[in-house]
């Protein structure tokens, strides 16, 4: 068998503006799709937890279960294990491992659940067979993804057109696709699910704490993240270029009539004996 493509190069990086956006995440802002199909004796695993915050929230609603997170990047792991030992969880564990190659046997889990991971993987296809192997039969892979394309605001700040352009360019160049919420389904049924439930759902910006939260991360990303090394170094962007960007966001919250929507495509497979 080939050795599994490499992950693609992880856009973002862990910058504080990244993991501002990552420790808001919660299971219900972020997971609700999945949590009617949870029971209290589960055994999930995470792919991709970061700081473990949609990690921790999956621990509580298992109490007599158990969930294993996990992440390629050893670093940000120390926050989720801090983040677990704050709430007081002796049911959650944490690992470093590769979605395209997981370390656990056939039939091992209940639910395998990625948020926000798979537009990050050099082969997303791959990545959910991975995920429905380890999956018991019975049990569920459950991903959402944000879809770069659909996301839509008001007003139409100059600059923000460009953000999303340069955005989805430098991602692809790292091998992913911003794009992935609307190719969920397709990907898991060339991936052989079968029994594949499509949703969607929104994350929405408007009030003024809101706007200012989600304009100030991105304006910061774009100018001191790996995103904003990556598009410089990567030829697709300069750093005045950059810096228009960045002044773009913070135009756009500091607007009252400001609105921002990011879609995702959400998919819950569920496998067969």
């Amino acid at each position: 068998m080939p050795e599994p493509r490499e992950t693609a190069v992880y856009t973002h990086g862990h910058h504080e503006s990244v993991l501002r956006s990552h420790t808001w995440r919660t299971a219900a802002n972020s997971a609700a799709y999945l949590l009617g199909s949870l029971k209290p004796h589960m055994r999930i695993l995470d792919i991709g937890c970061g700081p473990g915050t949609i990690t921790a929230d999956l621990a509580q609603l298992v109490p007599a279960g158990h969930v294993t997170g996990v992440d390629r990047a050893p670093g940000v792991l120390e926050q989720a294990r801090a983040t677990a030992t704050r709430r007081g969880l002796s049911n959650v564990d944490f690992a470093v491992a590769d979605v395209h190659a997981l370390d656990y046997p056939d039939d091992t889990f209940c639910v395998v659940h990625a948020h926000q991971v798979l537009q990050h993987v050099g082969d997303p296809v791959r990545a959910l067979r991975e995920m429905l192997r380890v999956t018991k039969p019975g049990g569920y892979v459950a991903v959402r993804d944000a879809d770069y394309a659909a996301m839509t605001w008001y007003p139409e700040v100059p600059g923000l057109d460009d953000w999303l352009d340069l955005y989805r360019r430098v991602a692809r160049a790292n091998g992913g696709e911003p794009d992935a919420g609307r190719r969920l389904r397709s990907w898991a049924l060339a991936a052989g699910c079968a029994d594949v439930t499509a949703t969607s759902s929104t994350w929405t910006y408007v009030t003024e704490d809101e706007r200012a939260w989600w304009s100030g991360l991105w304006a910061d990303r774009t100018l001191a993240s790996a995103y904003a090394d990556r598009a410089t170094e990567g030829g697709h962007a300069t750093a005045d270029r950059l810096r228009a960007v960045s002044d773009a966001w913070r135009e756009w919250g500091r607007r009252e009539d400001g609105w921002f929507a990011v879609l995702h495509g959400e998919i819950l497979c569920r496998k067969g004996a």
